[in-house]
């Protein structure tokens, strides 16, 4: 495993976070069984949300690191604020319920890493940044951003920090993959993949932001089970945001070339599509949601593949050949 450091948190972050989306509260067991296993090979960073499961999700972590006597060797990543069918969320209000609903069922007195699910650029930016600060100064959050906010409100938000002395975003959290994001999987979801987001990669690549990138295999597009030639039998099966998403040709050619290219270097596609986005020139965390303990050390094995730039390019369809 390798590690790096986000400003604000003293603890080491692995390049690879274990997602919790896949927990729930009638199979802790296994869950447990899972964490166990991710957190052997060296993961210590686990992503989690208020609105995963009902909150199932967070209960289920929260009682295995409790459980295991490890809130200082793990680093939790949590999101909150996120909109539901009635209003946007992204409130002073909303985000103080949410984290403090977090903390209960994460049974601790902090999150190292807390990031608004969603924004909402209607409102001032201000406010929340505020908000944020306040918890920061009484230690709930070690450090805080946003998931699925554009490089512009960051950005504004930063400014507004700067301007009234206050703690500025420290991480964003949006999807980048080695696939294009045609279509949102859900409402407000922001992607850096594919040619139309090549100025906001540029703005992260200047501001060094650190990037805990979701959906980092496109929702399972990049398992390694799925092939141009078996989609249309695989597809009921499939996770229905990955089809609506990701699911298209520009995308099926990317993993043609990703099979070509895992064949030659004897690996597979899950390890070459997630070598792509931890070489990028970007402070990448990849955010991935394994079922098993071995498909999570198959992915780590992502770290000891070097790719060309000519190899990265020719993956994103930016050259016609090697």
């Amino acid at each position: 495993m390798e590690y790096g450091k986000v400003k604000g948190l003293e603890k080491k972050v692995s390049r690879i976070a274990q997602g919790t989306i896949m927990l729930s509260a009638n199979k802790a067991e296994e869950g447990f069984a899972l964490l166990d296993g991710v957190y052997a090979l060296g993961c210590n960073t686990f992503d989690a949300a208020h609105v995963y499961g009902g909150g199932a999700c967070e209960r289920v972590l929260g009682q295995w690191i409790e459980k295991r006597g490890l809130r200082e060797q793990v680093v939790i990543l949590s999101k909150g604020a996120h909109h539901n069918g009635d209003r946007k969320r992204v409130t002073p209000f909303d985000i103080a319920a949410d984290l403090h609903d977090s903390l209960a069922r994460l049974r601790t007195d902090h999150i190292d890493l807390y990031v608004l699910h969603r924004d909402d650029p209607a409102v001032p930016v201000g406010p929340i940044v505020e908000a944020l600060n306040e918890h920061h100064a009484a230690g709930r959050i070690r450090a805080f951003g946003g998931s699925n906010w554009q490089p512009e409100r960051i950005q504004e938000a930063n400014e507004y920090a700067a301007a009234h002395q206050l703690v500025p975003f420290a991480l964003s959290s949006p999807n980048f993959s080695l696939a294009e994001q045609v279509n949102e999987p859900w409402a407000g979801c922001l992607s850096l993949s594919g040619p139309q987001n090549a100025a906001a990669r540029t703005w992260y690549a200047a501001n060094r932001l650190p990037l805990f990138t979701w959906s980092s295999l496109a929702r399972g597009f990049f398992s390694g089970r799925l092939t141009r030639q078996n989609f249309e039998e695989l597809k009921p099966n499939l996770d229905s945001s990955c089809v609506h998403a990701y699911c298209y040709e520009q995308n099926f050619q990317r993993l043609d070339r990703a099979g070509e290219l895992a064949r030659e270097k004897g690996k597979g596609v899950p390890q070459i599509a997630l070598a792509y986005v931890l070489q990028q020139p970007l402070e990448i965390y990849a955010l991935v949601g394994c079922e098993t303990p071995e498909e999570f050390r198959v992915n780590t094995e992502a770290l000891e593949i070097r790719l060309t730039q000519e190899e990265m390019d020719w993956l994103d369809l930016r050259r016609p050949q090697r």
